[in-house]
């Protein structure tokens, strides 16, 4: 069964664990940050060229026919 805690001493508890905490620099947060908007961009450009590929692949299959 789980142990009785008061509001308090679970607010005392959480303070001592986030003080437990390794906080990035700004400059890790940055260069974090800076990072995931190039994969995106690069996600973001790999799609669209996939998708017009594929788009030109399916048309040319469907037009062979005709």
């Amino acid at each position: 069964m789980a142990s009785k805690t008061t509001p308090l001493t679970f607010l005392r508890q959480v303070r001592a664990e986030t003080a437990k905490v390794t906080w990035p620099s700004r400059r890790e947060t940055v260069i974090s940050t800076i990072m995931v908007f190039i994969m995106v961009f690069v996600a973001a450009v790999f799609f669209f060229a996939a998708d017009h590929l594929m788009g030109w692949l399916i048309s040319l299959v469907l037009t062979a026919g005709v």
